[in-house]
């Protein structure tokens, strides 16, 4: 992919306010700026700092006159840890008003939006402004469709866990997954033994908004889950498995340094299946922006 000229496509990206939500959305960016976007990066005022203070990603995309960070409060107050469980407070500070004031500001106006996929407030926004959104979710395709499931397993009684659940038992209801799936293997939330508990809630109520998108990005490629992503593809049919996103980067940007390293430098490689579905996710936003036209 030769970086290719200004565009006036405005896209926001807007991950999670979390170390590995933002790593990969920064690597997606610079992707689509490389690609000629005009790209806006949403991150929190606190993550910003971190960011400038501890890396060198202002002077790595200093050289794209079409990108820039902007940023926001995550409305945690400053002394905030913002560390493991106590995170998951951004969910409620974050709120719908924060987020439509600051994308209201944009100029030039924002024009679709690739919004992380545990962040539902996003597409609340998107859709009362009606930009068009896609999701991206930073975890790999089974994870997600384990997530997505989990009204099938509250349904057939796998969740909650029984007492004394034996934990190398396969898990029945997550098509694809029926002869490998553990209960020992799926996340901590699940084992919550009251199902109304708030984070439990939180994960269930955000996987599902992903059907309410114009398009779902995972970091993953076809050869590694293509089972599991024709499962996905019947709730969001446009998927794009444009994985792993690091190594599109290494491939582009730097000198590239076993079976599943070859078949992943494989995707990622001009013709690979993760780097024409990258193409058709760039030509997809600029026929987004043109339709509205």
């Amino acid at each position: 992919m030769e970086q290719q000229e200004h565009d006036s496509t405005h896209v926001l990206i807007f991950p999670l306010p979390a170390q590995g939500h933002v790593n990969s959305m920064l690597n997606l960016a610079e992707l689509l700026v490389y690609s000629g976007l005009s790209i806006s990066f949403l991150n929190s005022h606190h993550n910003h700092d971190r960011l400038a203070a501890h890396t060198n990603v202002l002077a790595r995309f200093s050289k794209y006159p079409n990108f820039q960070f902007q940023t926001i409060s995550d409305g945690l107050p400053i002394d905030h840890p913002r560390t493991g469980e106590s995170l998951m407070e951004v969910f409620d500070t974050l709120s719908k008003e924060i987020v439509r004031d600051k994308l209201v500001s944009f100029s030039p106006p924002v024009d679709c939006i690739i919004g992380d996929g545990s962040l539902g407030v996003i597409v609340e926004v998107a859709k009362e402004l009606q930009i068009p959104i896609i999701h991206f979710r930073t975890i790999s395709a089974c994870c997600f469709w384990a997530y997505f499931c989990i009204p099938e397993m509250i349904e057939a009684g796998q969740l909650p866990f029984k007492e004394n659940q034996d934990m190398d038992s396969l898990v029945k209801t997550v098509p694809g997954m029926e002869t490998f799936l553990r209960y020992r293997d799926l996340p901590s939330f699940c084992r919550a033994s009251d199902l109304s508990q708030k984070n439990f809630q939180l994960v269930l109520r955000e996987t599902q908004r992903s059907k309410e998108t114009a398009g779902l990005i995972l970091n993953t490629f076809e050869d590694l889950e293509s089972p599991i992503l024709s499962h996905i593809q019947r709730y969001c049919p446009k998927i794009y498995t444009i994985g792993p996103l690091h190594l599109h980067h290494q491939t582009r940007f730097l000198e590239s340094a076993d079976m599943m390293a070859r078949l992943a430098r494989s995707a990622v490689s001009e013709g690979g299946s993760s780097y024409c579905n990258l193409d058709r996710l760039i030509q997809d936003i600029k026929s987004m922006i043109h339709s509205k036209a």
